[in-house]
């Protein structure tokens, strides 16, 4: 229709789209099912960019060509940009008086030009998803943004083909996301939103609808970027004898930024990294203390804004009626203990602190373009829903309290080789093991027999407006799928919701250790049927004493197997992991040396 107009958070780390469908907000997928666009560009000379999760695999690999966190440079020049901010993998031209540039080969860039191809992406998304062109646009931006910044954020939507309709803050689109003008007829709310680059704090005072902002605060060059940096002069620190180069740095970062977001839930963690700088393989231990150590100096420069917001909009901590979370940030423990002791109360976490920003601005685009006569308040998930995965655990693919109607899809791979079929367990509940959740029915699909982790079936499932769960399982190399409706994914009622909350808090912690041994099992198992396979692989080619040791720890862990105890397992893997090193480069050089030569 004429009148689309698609609601866009243009993030730091990841960006999203959305649209109005029959008077909701839907957040729109990409072909593979997935929403979160991660905001990389990868640059090659000659050809299109590539964007999204394909550029960030790239990162690693063609780190000056991969551009990342463009939104920090948005309306900058030169003298703007700080020594610790130029410390980015690609070339920054800062000339003093001049537009920031963004150099890679013979090319220069805005960062506007960068951000446009982001939106474009979008925009060819949002496209196909619909079955319609799309040319009109809400875009959100940091509410602590300047004149400067705001303008090249609408440039880069009309470089990729958009009318911006609107430049939106992204504290009040958060607001409209979590439906708080109907909690009350009046209220107070704080948004406290620190995403990967920036961070934003707001108060608005709602009445009846209309929302007024009374104050806002932040710093446009603070977020979670600032954290994965010190993460890894940390991690380098402990590991760098001679300087890295640019790949290695890239595939360490890759690993610290997935284990700060595991210890967002888990006490500790270990980076693995095989030949991860052409020789050595990585393996550190980093615990949830440690990043908290080295996180807590950028939580605590947030506090000063926090006071500074109050104190110009005349309100205390006891004024407020309700403050938000925005920004994977804030996932943090710590980020969120933080808050409740600046505002004197809980945070509402009950929606997911990436998709907030760009719900809020869909619902905007909505009103703009009069799909909606008046802000609703959205229906949500009660409960988690998700697939049984190998070991009988619950991976959990829609999160209790999304939104709906909603689209979220994971790929899933095979654990034993030539297996023919993989069967789908959909499941409902909040436990860490399948076993312990709501079955809702079960599926096949069939594919071709391959060695075990070659096959990739994307799993996606779909909530409609009526709460109806639709899943959908596709072989994606025969492009074979099977679409399956389940019972009401929302129908369930409130005792049932209550219930099985009350067990998983009263499980919580024996879930979440029987989830951690399942893990290190099925990585024992892995481990065992790995250095058997390559025992008999080397035969006599493994030096006797060598061998023996690493029988001798192997044993170690299938002797750990027995015991149920965590620790004990870890200490085995990681001890059969030191010793088969050189077993596995001796795999790698004989199967090299069978390699016919190219020609």
């Amino acid at each position: 229709m004429e009148n689309d107009i698609v609601g866009i958070d243009l993030g730091t780390t990841n960006s999203l789209v959305g649209i109005m469908e029959a008077g909701f907000p839907v957040l729109l997928a990409d072909s593979d099912g997935v929403r979160l666009t991660p905001s990389v560009v990868y640059l090659r000379d000659g050809d299109e960019p590539i964007v999204g999760r394909a550029a960030l695999h790239m990162r690693a690999l063609r780190p000056e060509s991969t551009i990342y966190s463009v939104k920090r440079f948005m309306g900058l020049r030169g003298e703007d940009v700080s020594a610790q901010e130029a410390k980015v993998a690609y070339r920054l031209d800062l000339q003093h008086g001049k537009p920031l540039r963004i150099v890679t080969g013979s090319h220069k860039y805005t960062p506007e030009e960068i951000s446009a191809e982001i939106l474009k992406k979008l925009k060819r998304d949002a496209e196909a998803a619909m079955g319609r062109t799309i040319t009109r646009a809400v875009v959100t931006v940091p509410a602590y943004f300047n004149d400067a910044q705001r303008s090249a954020t609408k440039k880069a939507g009309e470089l990729a083909g958009f009318t911006v309709e609107r430049i939106v803050n992204e504290p009040t689109a958060a607001a409209l996301a979590y439906g708080l003008d109907k909690l009350k007829s009046k209220a107070k709310i704080a948004v406290y939103d620190l995403g990967g680059g920036t961070f934003d704090i707001s108060l608005l005072d709602l009445s009846n609808g209309v929302f007024e902002v009374l104050a806002t605060n932040g710093n446009t060059r603070l977020g979670g970027d600032d954290i994965d940096d010190a993460l890894m002069r940390l991690l380098t620190a402990r590991i760098a004898k001679t300087e890295l180069s640019a790949e290695a740095m890239e595939r360490l970062r890759e690993a610290a930024v997935a284990a700060k977001h595991r210890l967002s839930s888990e006490d500790r963690v270990t980076i693995e990294i095989p030949f991860f700088d052409g020789e050595r393989t990585l393996n550190q231990e980093l615990t949830r203390s440690e990043l908290e150590q080295i996180s807590r100096p950028f939580v605590e420069r947030t506090r000063v804004h926090c006071r500074r917001v109050m104190a110009d909009a005349k309100v205390t901590p006891a004024d407020l009626d309700e403050v938000i979370l925005v920004g994977g940030v804030t996932r943090m423990p710590l980020v969120r203990q933080f808050v409740a002791d600046i505002f004197k109360r809980s945070p509402n976490v009950s929606q997911n602190p990436d998709e907030a920003v760009a719900v809020g601005a869909t619902i905007q685009a909505g009103i703009l373009s009069g799909a909606v006569r008046e802000v609703v308040l959205l229906d949500v998930t009660p409960l988690s829903l998700g697939i049984e995965t190998f070991g009988g655990l619950m991976n959990v693919i829609v999160p209790r309290n999304s939104t709906i109607p909603t689209k979220a899809g994971e790929m899933f791979t095979t654990a034993v080789s030539n297996q023919r079929a993989m069967t789908i367990k959909v499941l409902q509940g909040e436990r860490e093991m399948a076993r312990d959740n709501w079955k809702l029915g079960q599926f096949e699909i069939d594919f071709a027999p391959a060695p075990k982790g070659i096959p990739r079936v994307g799993v996606q499932f779909e909530i409609d407006a009526n709460g109806i769960l639709h899943v959908l399982a596709r072989d994606t190399v025969s492009g074979r799928e099977k679409v399956v409706q389940m019972e009401s994914a929302i129908d369930v009622s409130d005792e049932a919701v209550e219930a099985m909350l009350s067990e998983s808090l009263e499980h919580a912690f024996a879930d979440v250790n029987e989830r951690i041994w399942t893990e290190t099992r099925i990585k024992s198992e892995e481990m065992l049927a790995a250095v058997d396979s390559a025992i008999r692989l080397i035969g006599d080619g493994i030096d006797v004493t060598e061998k023996a040791a690493i029988i001798a720890r192997a044993d170690a862990v299938r002797r750990a197997l027995q015991t149920h105890e965590i620790s004990k397992l870890k200490s085995a893997n990681d001890a059969l992991d030191l010793v088969t090193q050189p077993l596995a480069a001796m795999i790698v050089e004989q199967a090299m040396a069978a390699r016919p030569p190219a020609l």
